[in-house]
């Protein structure tokens, strides 16, 4: 029996089921959390609820590299300070986050949503493939960086990624003059590892020393 089944309290029971469906938190540390919120103020209860409401109803993915926005275009898509030729491409907003903090990069993005996992039922189509490869001619996009896991889903959908740009007529030639570019960070990462768990100083030079991807 839950430690939240002995106090008589079906609203405490479920405000702990709530938040131990969170990723990470199990039941007890759900408790603490739902036990902390009550101990607060009434006024700092209300902030807390009403800032997921609005997370959950306001916040926008932006329609250009889908990261998570305040409005329809992010901050990056909109920065005349940003190198708007060259597109890293990641697989979710945490890697985002985790490329930003290291302050070594000054492009664009473009967050995939997923990476190409068949076990888990996850296409090509499922994810924002098809949206990255119409960016490249209209944005004049010079460098595509693979900024992926380095697992065998994140080297599975670099590979499809960058056979979309190489067989796409228009996008050929570029590649073999060079005026597109496509390429991958460096191999400091470990086998198996998400960007979002590296250190800033390895991801740092992951993106600076980046290489031409070389199909496998």
């Amino acid at each position: 029996m839950g430690n939240d089944q002995l106090v008589n309290s079906a609203l405490l029971s479920d405000a702990v089921s709530q938040f131990a469906s969170l990723p990470g938190l199990g039941r007890k540390t759900a408790l603490r959390h739902v036990l902390s919120l009550l101990r607060r103020s009434d006024a700092e209860v209300e902030a807390f609820a009403n800032t997921l409401t609005r997370l959950k109803h306001e916040v926008h993915y932006c329609r250009v590299c889908h990261n998570i926005s305040d409005a329809e275009v992010c901050p990056i898509c909109l920065s005349h300070h940003r190198d708007h030729h060259t597109v890293c491409v990641v697989e979710n907003i945490r890697d985002v986050m985790a490329i930003e903090s290291t302050g070594q990069y000054n492009g664009v993005y473009h967050v995939l949503g997923g990476i190409i996992s068949p076990m888990d039922g996850i296409g090509p189509r499922d994810i924002e493939i098809d949206s990255l490869i119409a960016r490249i001619e209209p944005e004049q996009i010079k460098e595509v960086i693979l900024a992926l896991p380095t697992t065998m889903e994140g080297d599975t959908t670099n590979f499809y990624i960058y056979r979309r740009i190489q067989s796409t007529d228009r996008f050929a030639d570029s590649i073999q003059t060079g005026a597109l570019r496509v390429s991958q960070i460096a191999r400091g990462i470990a086998v198996g590892n998400e960007l979002e768990y590296t250190d800033e100083i390895t991801l740092g030079r992951s993106i600076v020393n980046r290489v031409e991807y070389k199909q496998a």
